[in-house]
């Protein structure tokens, strides 16, 4: 369901974020940041925008971020591939996630058993959870963030995938987990409940309204992107500008350059020039959805979070310019039209995609993505470990006897059909390699076309 503009209440979802989450430090430069979690995680699509986010506005403090997530999974089987799949990353940074499998889902069909199957639910998740807790005291240099699951929408007006109880179990997972944040002094960001009050302000304008998604379970790019703006919130990043510029053409000097250089200011009768280096990059936003059966882009996101005004503003403002409109270009694009008030009220450069930095942050999301889909293949390759391997005794045997044994069981296995290629790649040692490198060398290029140039910005005065 695409997601028009819904007026979500955000002094609401502010005091969710005030109530629910434990404030986190900012990535450092250096930093190995490993998210563990399901299918949500696995979709790379959050981290990735967290990743993003830390590429275009700090281009100068590198970071790593990880994938640590398999479908399917809940606590226990995080905890069962920690050591080997999770922490063999070297992270300094441990954001554990999971909710949405543990919860269960059709053992809510008998409505007589709801109240034993969350119980059932709820104490299994939490056995896991407390030896992961119990691991992770023991890694005293590791920072451990916990993060709730996205929501379950039982809210949601249609006819797929209704487990009425399962929510309530889900609310006591990320209550258990935020209680353990507590206790051992670690981080901890709700996406649950945030998520979840932007879901039921829409449903009361549009009862078919989500952030989530049409099965009720994985959110679409723009609950992606609400969770990685969650996440960022909970780290004290909102309000950081990509740049701030004010000018007084006026007087023809600069009242304010905040994260940004302004050079070799000209003004005119028709207007005014000057050289602009911002210190940052803007946040490219994805146009394309990216999450199976859900039809949700990113921009859908920016109706129902202030992403825009609390992430990517890149503000221009211009005083003292004469009544008239005004063309406003940059190197050597068009931008805009705007009139002199708007231009002293300010304008977002992050709004235009056109702009060259915008360009340049495009092709930083593109590179991102194929880094992702890279990493894909050693996610596949884990899930075949764990979800079939493992009990048949080969885990982790990349031998031709447990490409066999895959092989004998692909064609009833539609799952391990669909990642057996992926496990292929990554259980060679050479195309292993390869695909080590290739990974290695965009990374390095991602912090190469990440630093900002110089650009001359035009505000032209326009004929009657």
């Amino acid at each position: 369901m695409m997601i028009r503009r819904i007026g979500i209440g955000l002094v609401c979802l502010a005091a969710y974020q005030s109530i629910c989450a434990q404030g986190i430090a900012p990535f450092e430069k250096g930093d190995r940041v490993v998210f563990a979690g399901n299918s949500i995680t696995e979709a790379g699509l959050y981290a990735n925008n967290i990743w993003l986010y830390y590429l275009t506005r700090f281009p100068d403090r590198p970071i790593r971020v990880f994938n640590g997530g398999i479908g399917g999974d809940v606590s226990a089987q995080i905890l069962a591939r920690l050591d080997a799949d999770l922490l063999v990353k070297d992270p300094d940074v441990l954001v554990v996630t999971f909710g949405m499998n543990d919860s269960r889902y059709f053992e809510y069909g008998d409505t007589a058993r709801t109240q034993a199957v969350i119980e059932e639910a709820v104490a299994t998740s939490k056995a896991g959870f407390d030896r992961i807790v119990d691991r992770l005291q023991r890694q005293p240099r590791l920072r451990t963030i916990v993060m709730s699951s996205s929501p379950y929408d039982e809210t949601v007006a249609n006819d797929r995938n209704l487990f009425k109880g399962k929510s309530i179990a889900m609310e006591r997972i990320a209550g258990f987990q935020q209680e353990a944040a507590a206790r051992n002094r670690w981080g901890f960001v709700d996406l649950l409940r945030p998520m979840q009050a932007i879901n039921e302000r829409g449903q009361e304008e549009r009862p078919d309204f989500t952030i989530t998604g049409p099965d009720r379970i994985h959110p679409g790019s723009a609950g992606h992107l609400v969770m990685a703006y969650l996440f960022l919130k909970a780290q004290g990043l909102a309000g950081r500008p990509v740049a701030d510029v004010a000018l007084d053409a006026g007087q023809a000097r600069v009242t304010r350059q905040e994260n940004a250089s302004v050079r070799n200011l000209a003004v005119t009768d028709g207007g005014l020039s000057f050289d602009y280096l911002a210190g940052s990059l803007p946040f490219p936003i994805d146009t394309v959805p990216r999450v199976w059966e859900n039809p949700q882009t990113q921009r859908d996101a920016l109706h129902v979070v202030p992403f825009m005004d609390e992430f990517n503003s890149e503000r221009l403002a211009v005083a003292g310019l004469a009544e008239g409109r005004y063309a406003v270009g940059i190197g050597g694009e068009y931008l805009c039209d705007a009139t002199a008030s708007e231009l002293a009220a300010g304008i977002n450069l992050a709004e235009y995609p056109q702009a060259p930095q915008y360009r340049q942050a495009r092709r930083l999301l593109v590179l991102n993505r194929l880094h992702a889909e890279m990493e894909q293949k050693y996610r596949n390759y884990f899930w075949v470990n764990y979800n079939f391997l493992q009990e048949k005794g080969l885990l982790f045997d990349d031998s031709d006897a447990a490409r066999d044994t895959i092989m004998a069981h692909a064609d009833t296995n539609g799952w391990l059909n669909a990642k057996r290629g992926d496990y292929e790649t990554v259980r060679v040692a050479a195309s292993r390699k390869a695909l080590d490198r290739e990974m290695a060398r965009i990374r390095k290029q991602l912090y190469r076309l990440n630093k900002p140039v110089t650009h001359r910005i035009t505000i032209t005065r326009k004929a009657n």
